[in-house]
């Protein structure tokens, strides 16, 4: 199915560039192709339906009319074709678990009816009783059978039905907050999302009222939203589908995700932290942006050494604070004076806490002193340097400005006068 979304009917604001015509925005459902897809079952369909009518038409089922009959096998192909559909989004232990339930539920309703032929009831009652006693343990066995079928360990098989992970498809949510964020389309362009996406409706709904505000930073972020979502649609390793459902008697945004990853049995994509929290209580897998920017962070660790540019103050005394460049704080001593300068720092503790990671350091005004004395260039040429190298080894360490060591008067051998 296909979505346009046109920007010409939006509000407009004067002298705001953003607001002249765009092109409509589309979000389309990707056709798939091969034996399976929507044409082909709809055309087995359309068969099974066709001649469900022409026997009901032949044959006149409880001596209906011709008429009756077709509309009797018409009625029947529409409650098959029903029950098919959701019957395909069963697993396949699901499907195992309620055919074993069913055969023990007609085994059982067999042994009552060979019970209840010994008994001096009538005929019509007897009749009555065992179809009905047929009815209600098939039922029972198929309920029953298909909520337990998900014990079933497969595997023991030996491989014989192999493998539903394989066939299985991947649904992703996405949530408002993550769209408008735009990290998403960088992670799905690293391949680190796959399999069916899920757009939902009253998502996409919210996404254009967004878009169509009054005010500029929100419309902008609306329309950013939008761009993102068309970037995801282009990329051939995604499915990109619009789901219809909406959850009439639920109001917030929220609580209709988690119902709908429910119904499809779905993961969240979402940057929103009171979200993830009430989903993860549901049993909702979520996958966080934020956690995953979190984890890509490089690791420090203490004793380390980092260059840093001293930002601003910090808050204790003779501290600066620093940022690098995926926005973690770096809190160094001593750094106070080296506001706009680009230092070397030692790292003593690294902190994780629920907004992110802070680095503390310390910075070694002595060490920076030293390390500038001992790169300062000697005066003089290449030669006088050598010269004045081999002459006097023993003022390699000591000061420029101090006297030579055979300028020095000699101390007395023997002792001054008036000395003991």
């Amino acid at each position: 199915m296909t979505r346009t979304f046109n920007s010409s009917n939006r509000s407009s604001v004067p002298g705001d560039p953003e607001s002249s015509p765009e092109k409509p925005i589309s979000f389309s459902r990707p056709d798939t192709g091969g034996v399976g897809g929507f044409w082909d079952m709809f055309a087995i369909r359309l068969i099974f339906t066709v001649v469900c009518v022409a026997a009901g038409y032949h044959f006149r089922p409880f001596s209906l009319s011709h008429l009756l009959g077709a509309i009797a096998g018409f009625v029947f192909a529409f409650a098959v074709i029903l029950f098919e559909v959701r019957l395909r989004r069963a697993s396949l232990r699901r499907l195992i678990g309620a055919v074993i339930g069913s055969i023990l539920g007609i085994l059982g309703a067999y042994l009552t009816t060979l019970v209840l032929v010994h008994t001096s009831m009538p005929e019509s009652t007897r009749s009555f009783i065992s179809l009905a006693v047929f009815l209600v343990m098939a039922y029972i066995g198929l309920i029953v059978g298909a909520n337990k079928g998900d014990m079933l360990n497969l595997q023991a098989l030996g491989g014989l039905f192999g493998t539903e992970r394989g066939s299985r498809q991947i649904y992703k949510v996405l949530d408002t907050s993550v769209i408008i964020d735009g990290r998403v389309v960088d992670i799905a362009e690293a391949h680190f999302i796959d399999g069916t996406i899920i757009i939902p409706q009253f998502v996409l709904r919210e996404l254009q009222m967004v878009a169509d505000s009054a005010d500029p930073l929100r419309r902008q972020r609306g329309r950013r939203g939008l761009e993102v979502l068309q970037r995801i649609q282009k990329m051939p390793h995604l499915d990109v589908q619009i789901a219809e459902d909406d959850f009439q008697n639920i109001a917030e945004v929220d609580l209709k995700l988690i119902e709908l990853a429910k119904r499809y049995d779905a993961k969240i994509i979402t940057n929103d932290f009171n979200l993830n929290k009430v989903a993860t209580l549901q049993g909702i897998e979520i996958l966080n942006v934020n956690q995953l920017a979190n984890a890509l962070k490089p690791v420090v660790l203490p004793g380390e050494t980092m260059r840093v540019f001293i930002l601003r103050e910090g808050k204790e005394y003779n501290q600066g604070v620093a940022y690098l460049d995926d926005g973690t704080m770096v809190v160094v001593d001593g750094a106070r004076k080296m506001i706009n300068k680009t230092i070397d720092i030692s790292v003593t503790s690294v902190h994780q806490t629920t907004a992110g990671k802070m680095i503390f350091g310390r910075y070694d005004e002595r060490g920076e002193q030293n390390s500038a004395r001992t790169m300062q260039p000697l005066p003089g040429s290449a030669a006088e340097q050598a010269a004045f190298r081999s002459s006097a080894p023993e003022l390699r360490s000591s000061d420029p400005g101090a006297p030579a060591e055979r300028d020095r008067p000699s101390r007395p051998l023997t002792p001054e006068t008036g000395r003991t």
